[in-house]
Formats: C-alpha cells, structure tokens, sequence
C-alpha cells in the first residue's frame, strides 16, 4: 500500500479524516508512528516545522481523526451529531492552535502536535458548521471511504480524485466490457 500522504478531499479536515484508509474492507492507518503523523502535518501545509511527537501524540490525534469521521459521516447522512465524537472535537479545538509568525521570508509556523491537532480540530468545527456542508460526498469506489467536498459544475464528480480511485474504477470498467463484448465487436 502506497505510504504517501493524499490530499484530494478539497479541505484539511477531511484530508484528515482520510488517513485511515479502506474503512470498509481492508483498513489501513496513515499514522503508525509518531514521524508518520508529523509528516502529515508537514505535507498538509499545516506547520513549516514541529516538535518530535511521542506516541501519545498518535493516539490522540487518531482519537480526533475519528471523531472527525464519525461527525462529517453524521452532518452528511443528516443524522444528529454522535455526542461523545463531538466532545472529542470541541475538546481539541479548545486547546492552543497553531500560531504563524511573520518572519522576513515570509510566513513560518512552528508547532506542536497538540497545537497541530487543535488546528485540524478547529477546521472540522469550521467546516461542519459552515457553507461546504451540502458540498460533502462519499467517494465513489467501493474500497474508498474518502469524503470531499464536490465543487464541480452540477455536483457530478463521483471520486475523491482521478489519480487515487478515478482512473482505477474506470480502467476497471473498460475491461469489464471488452470481456463481455461479443467476438468480433467493435469493428
């Protein structure tokens, strides 16, 4: 399974929410080590650097990632917010974000874990309580359990991104009808 962070799901949170892969079937977690997580906050474009994590670090951002799930799953079946993922949320969302600096090159962001965690808890509050709600779509790959948000014209994108599920699906497809075509077709 490819290792590298994907960002297609149009907003951090979701991204986020999205590092436990194949929910459904074969399950595979983003955040095995403390490194691994902090990579993605570095990829994310999040933090310019952090603090080493620890291992609690993985359990509490993992902890989060799936309250995040379990509310942007809620918010897009139209069913009432799961009360102990909310808790979890708002409780992460209280504690100290991220903080950029102006520095003479620009823009850098120093943090921690935590602060990085309550960022990415803050923008899930942002978005499940902001305009893009009705904007949120399951991936159309049955292996995928991405949610993004659909920004194209008439909401007809069916994949979290071409790359990732898209072409595979498609490729898939062809196949499927090139061995059902009768001999001889397509001449």
């Amino acid at each position: 399974m490819n290792l590298d962070h994907v960002f297609v799901c149009g907003h951090p949170a979701l991204d986020f929410a999205a590092t436990l892969r194949a929910r459904r079937s074969t399950r595979f977690e983003m955040f095995v080590t403390p490194e691994r997580l902090n990579a993605w906050y570095l990829e994310s474009g999040l933090v310019d650097t952090i603090a080493p994590g620890q291992e609690d670090d993985v359990q509490e951002a993992t902890a989060v990632r799936e309250a995040i799930y379990r509310l942007v799953t809620d918010r897009r079946l139209g069913e009432e917010f799961d009360a102990e993922a909310l808790a979890a949320v708002n409780a992460a969302a209280r504690k100290t974000p991220v903080t950029p600096q102006l520095t003479p090159a620009g823009r850098y962001t120093e943090a921690t874990p935590e602060q990085a965690l309550a960022t990415v808890a803050r923008q899930a509050v942002e978005l499940l309580s902001g305009p893009d709600v009705p904007l949120m779509k399951e991936c159309g790959n049955p292996e995928c359990t991405r949610v993004y948000i659909d920004r194209s014209r008439g909401m007809r994108r069916q994949w979290c991104g071409m790359e990732s599920c898209g072409n595979k699906i498609k490729a898939a497809a062809y196949r499927a009808r090139k061995k059902s075509a009768p001999a001889g077709a397509g001449r």
